[in-house]
């Protein structure tokens, strides 16, 4: 099976991508239950700590790295991890959950654009149209029958922050981190947003209850989001690169609300509409409709003899 998969690097980029959007997808009801013990920033510190020491365990072996190779890893480490996770969970207190949901989702296109001016891949048609389908589907999950409309300027500005931290980490991992094993990638960027997060955290002014990491729900919904959610997805998602593309990786970011909503139902009862089942349709396709290659035009080759030539 392991050998089918590496005869066919596009369908297991496909699997590593897939799985890892499931998995993000469903974080969200680990979080929810750990806010009620531990801030944002606090839950951020703990995940990426876990994920950092599994990983250190997983692969003892130190990256060495110049002085502008490790200015990149602390670059990724704030657009990846401390700052995207920041700003996105900031946006919640000042705006509505939909409006963040769908913001954010907008990070594929961003990526896009990027990725054509500062990276390796050239913007397609078929990605806008993609993510025309897709975002229109991703606005139907989040509203999920109820549609609100409500602007907040500060909210919805930090989760733009957000969706464009995501897509400059993402150009940032493809763009210099070829060259390393991606768990050594992985460790190192777990290990800045760590050491970014941590000022964070203590800007807060919170107390940290440690109390509460004895009980089997805390300490089984840490280490679900520090080994699974962060540790594994952030490998995977690096292999995915490699193997697919920044662009086309960062498509199936489009599925994670529907999954999200999902996720809900199965644990948190919460119940979907027919418009969200639409919604997820149209994710689908869309995702299927932004990995469709460009068209290759066929090159005619004139034929000398309806020449005609002056004599």
């Amino acid at each position: 099976m392991m050998q089918n998969l590496k005869n066919h690097p596009k369908i297991t980029g496909c699997l590593f991508a897939a799985f890892t959007v499931v998995v993000w997808g469903s974080t969200f009801i680990a979080s929810k239950k750990l806010l009620t013990v531990y801030t944002p920033a606090q839950i951020m510190l703990v995940r990426f700590t876990i994920a950092y020491c599994a990983l250190w365990l997983l692969c003892p072996r130190r990256l060495r790295l110049t002085w502008r190779q490790e200015a990149v890893f602390v670059l990724l480490g704030l657009s990846g991890c401390s700052l995207y996770f920041y700003t996105e969970n900031t946006a919640l207190t000042y705006t509505l959950a939909s409006n963040v949901s769908i913001i954010v989702a907008a990070a594929p296109i961003f990526t896009a654009l990027l990725a054509h001016f500062w990276g390796e891949e050239r913007f397609r048609a078929s990605t806008l149209w993609g993510f025309l389908v897709a975002f229109s589907g991703v606005i139907l999950v989040v509203c999920n029958g109820t549609f609100v409309l409500k602007l907040s300027p500060k909210g919805d500005l930090l989760a733009l922050a957000a969706a464009a931290c995501w897509a400059v980490y993402s150009v940032l991992l493809k763009k210099y981190s070829g060259s390393f094993d991606p768990i050594l990638t992985t460790r190192r960027t777990l290990f800045w947003g760590a050491v970014t997060g941590l000022p964070i955290a203590l800007l807060e002014h919170t107390p940290f209850p440690a109390a509460p990491l004895l009980t089997p729900a805390i300490a089984g919904n840490f280490l679900f989001l520090g080994l699974i959610g962060s540790g594994l997805c952030f490998v995977l998602w690096n292999h995915a690169f490699r193997l697919l593309g920044v662009v086309t990786t960062n498509n199936f970011i489009y599925l994670i609300p529907f999954i999200t909503i999902v996720a809900a139902h199965f644990f948190l009862q919460e119940s979907i509409s027919p418009l969200a089942m639409l919604g997820a349709v149209l994710i689908t396709a869309g995702v299927i409709l932004a990995q469709r290659p460009p068209v290759k035009q066929e090159v005619r080759i004139p034929d000398p003899s309806s020449s005609s030539h002056c004599s």
